[in-house]
């Protein structure tokens, strides 16, 4: 095994005891447990047998259940298996609201990551009656989940995402649209729009749109200036998703049984109300046979085999998890859906000799996912004829499902005559960690990012060294051919593709998986917003069930520079962008440019006199006032922050501010870009809770003093109001301004938040470090 796989294996899969001693001693030992496990839902008299053949379909890494199951199930653990949840309807009311936030905290405790559609609150500024105030609208309560998520994630690190949707008709959905453009704002979320069908023949026709709630109309606009504004936002800041949300629930096997409104956090599972997101994954790639040559294949019959394994697996986990709450386990057991999808579909396409998004790659894709698709569903059908159908199974309405109706004949009449154990059986879910674990084969159905990229593994004596992480595919074609071998054509990048190849390889994978697709289109920065908004319309037109992409900003930051060589030469290599060369023994310069920001290498000198204001804030939980004063200095032509004084009767606060004051004075005095100093402390939560403010939720005193800094920021220039002038092309353009001449995008990978490496890519809906294999999915 890879010494990243080991680490992987080690940091995230290994079982051990409390006192840190490890209990799994090999790989094989944390099979054994996970398939033990599993059969415990077996009759006593075969559940040796079938620990054996789960054991034997994870060998090789062929068969990768969700990493929830390899490190929760065998362990004794309260933990769920399930990797994610859709919560309950919110009701509008202020006790149903608080239920739901205490739900959403129980199940996060469990680790399980939660998605919520926010459109069932009424929208800001709407009479709240009997109480004679107004409404707070849905992106207030949002800041409120958002503040709990932090909550739950003191215990030591982040215990799952959380999706947010707003239907396209709420009156709040612009504020939804434009949320997190506020510095450090609903950072624990990921947030998708639900276009709804007759929302996109609008747009197509530039008709006019009604925004409504509770039979009341709130607003008129035209279709194609909101969805612009969509448009717009995740061109500049990468969010909102978009969600077709008519299409899910029209598409959906159980549309007979149930009405969808959100996702799991990463889109790949819409999911009702207290619906759960089961996940597992065939490794395509371990299943290549005579890979290079004409003759490369998958056998069809060996994957039959596997798929019929892992479908009995994976329904063994709703019978044997743990729930945060007895609604999702009620949901689980009447439905019994489960999300079985591929890994490792772009190193299997290289290794059959097939350019990713090619018209081959494409034929090649479609046979497999069918057969994958038909051997998931006939798996099914014989576990119904030995357990039973799942409790909700009605025969013709089941049947006359537009997904099932598609099915080959055979398959169908299986299911007329047994019924099926589980009403939905595929999913293709973000498998970047269980990737790497298998020896860092292609994540999920996304392209190759670097073939090759450098890593920084912890080794047993608490060192860390430096390893050379390279692709699966390129690693065997070495093995075959030889280090010097030039790459053919068939290996590509992510970054050598196009819109289009990224949305017909998910259109191809989409025709064959019942639930949906979690995946990344990776675009470049200098696309043009018009042909950046065609790539949804396309996915729409495509038929697909939803769309994310990546579009590197001067906003956002980039997330797909990698050194610019030929693949027949070197892989593709993330690394640090250099500073600029030095004579040798010459004295650092005073100051730099690097990607548009000026560094400072000593600190800008103070003026004796300097302009500045002075700040009252009434934090509520405090009885005195806290006063702070910014100073300024002007440099090219603007004023820029150059030191900060905080001060108050109250002296609990006195030794934390007089700390706080000297780093952020010290920041501001070394120059360049300053502004994430307002992000760090918007981002701070106060476990014993924060305050309203202006009926806002404000998470903390140190979020509230971060908000003084930006509004002076913002008041002095330093930095643009956020309805104030556009800063993107996308928000030009709908704004009617005129684009800038030539301007440059950002080109260096992204930092790292915990480990502070330029290492961070984006795909599958998650950010993951390359360096140290920290993922936030949001």
């Amino acid at each position: 095994m890879k010494p990243i796989a080991e680490q992987i294996w080690d940091m995230k899969y290994r079982l051990h005891g409390q006192d840190g001693t490890p209990l799994d001693l090999t790989v094989d030992d944390t099979r054994n447990r996970v398939a033990k496990a599993l059969a415990e839902a077996e009759a006593p008299d075969m559940r040796a047998h079938w620990t054996a053949r789960f054991r034997e379909a994870m060998e090789g890494f062929r068969f990768l259940p969700a990493g929830r199951i390899l490190a929760g199930a065998g362990t004794g653990r309260d933990v769920t298996l399930f990797n994610c949840f859709v919560m309950g309807e919110i009701p509008d009311t202020m006790e149903g609201i608080f239920e739901n936030l205490k739900e959403a905290a129980l199940t996060m405790q469990q680790g399980g990551g939660i998605g919520y559609d926010f459109s069932t609150l009424r929208p800001k500024g709407a009479p709240v009656m009997g109480v004679g105030a107004d409404a707070s609208g849905p992106l207030s309560f949002m800041d409120v989940w958002d503040a709990m998520c932090r909550t739950i994630m003191s215990a030591g690190s982040r215990r799952g995402a959380m999706m947010a949707t707003m239907r396209c008709d709420h009156p709040d959905i612009e504020a939804f649209i434009e949320a997190k453009q506020e510095p450090g704002r609903l950072t624990m979320f990921n947030l998708s729009v639900l276009a709804t069908d007759p929302f996109m023949e609008a747009v197509k026709r530039d008709g006019d749109w009604d925004l409504v709630f509770g039979g009341k109309v709130y607003k008129t606009l035209k279709a194609r200036a909101l969805w612009d504004r969509i448009m717009a936002a995740t061109y500049a800041y990468a969010e909102p998703g978009v969600i077709f949300i008519d299409r899910i629930n029209r598409r959906n096997n159980l549309y007979y049984a149930e009405e969808i409104h959100a996702t799991n956090p990463c889109g790949e599972q819409p999911l009702p109300p207290y619906g759960a997101c089961l996940l597992g994954s065939v490794n395509l790639a371990a299943l290549v046979k005579e890979p290079f040559t004409g003759d490369a294949h998958i056998d069809e019959a060996e994957l039959s085999d596997l798929v019929y394994a892992a479908v009995r697996a994976m329904d063994n986990v709703v019978d044997i998890s743990r729930f945060p709450l007895p609604e999702q386990r009620h949901e689980a057991q009447a439905k019994r859906r489960i999300g079985l999808g591929v890994t490792g579909l772009a190193d299997a396409l290289i290794m059959c000799r097939s350019r990713y998004g090619s018209d081959a790659s494409l034929a090649l894709i479609s046979k497999w996912m069918k057969a994958l698709s038909r051997a998931a569903y006939l798996a099914s059908v014989e576990l119904a004829k030995e357990k039973g159908p799942f409790p909700l199974f009605v025969a013709d309405a089941y049947l006359a499902g537009e997904t099932v109706s598609s099915l080959d004949k055979d398959v169908r009449e299986a299911i007329a005559e047994h019924g099926i154990r589980n009403a939905l059986v595929t999913s293709i879910a973000p498998t970047g960690t269980i990737s790497l674990f298998a020896g860092n084969v292609s994540s999920g159905i996304e392209p190759v990012f670097a073939y090759a990229y450098t890593r920084k593994v912890l080794m047993p004596d608490g060192t860390r060294r430096e390893e050379k992480v390279r692709d699966y595919a390129l690693d065997r074609y070495r093995e075959t051919f030889g280090t010097e071998a030039a790459l053919p054509d068939y290996f590509v990048t992510a970054q050598e593709l196009t819109p289009a190849e990224h949305i017909a390889v998910q259109a191809a994978v989409q025709e064959h998986i019942d639930s949906s697709i979690s995946k990344t289109i990776n675009v470049p920065a200098e696309i043009s917003f018009d042909d950046f908004k065609s790539i949804y319309m396309d996915a729409y037109e495509k038929g697909l069930k939803g769309c994310t992409t990546y579009r590197p900003s001067e906003v956002r930051g980039s997330v797909l520079s990698v050194d610019e060589a030929p693949a027949e030469t070197k892989p593709a290599e993330a690394k640090e962008p250099e500073q600029p060369a030095l004579p040798l023994n010459a004295p650092a310069p005073d100051r730099y440019e690097r990607d548009g920001v000026v560094y400072m290498s000593k600190p800008l000198e103070r003026e004796t006199v300097l302009p500045g204001f002075t700040y009252k804030l009434q934090w509520p939980e405090s009885d005195h006032a806290i006063y702070i004063t910014i100073n300024d200095i002007a440099q090219e032509g603007r004023r820029r922050p150059f030191e900060i004084f905080i001060n108050s009767k109250n002296m609990e606060h006195y030794a934390w501010t007089v700390a706080l004051t000297r780093m952020i004075s010290a920041v501001f005095r070394r120059g360049g870009d300053v502004t994430f100093v307002v992000e760090e402390l918007k981002a701070v939560f106060d476990p014993r809770g924060g305050s309203w403010m202006k009926g806002r939720y404000v998470p903390s005193l140190l979020a509230a003093i971060g908000e003084v800094i930006e509004q002076h920021m913002i008041d002095t220039g330093f930095i643009a109001a956020k309805d104030g002038k556009p800063v993107t092309e996308a928000l030009r353009a709908v704004a009617g301004d005129p684009p800038p001449h030539d301007a440059s995008a950002v080109t260096s990978l992204k930092g790292c938040p915990r480990c502070g490496e330029r290492g961070m890519i984006k795909q599958e809906g998650c950010e993951t470090c390359t360096s140290c294999g920290y993922s936030k999915c949001g």
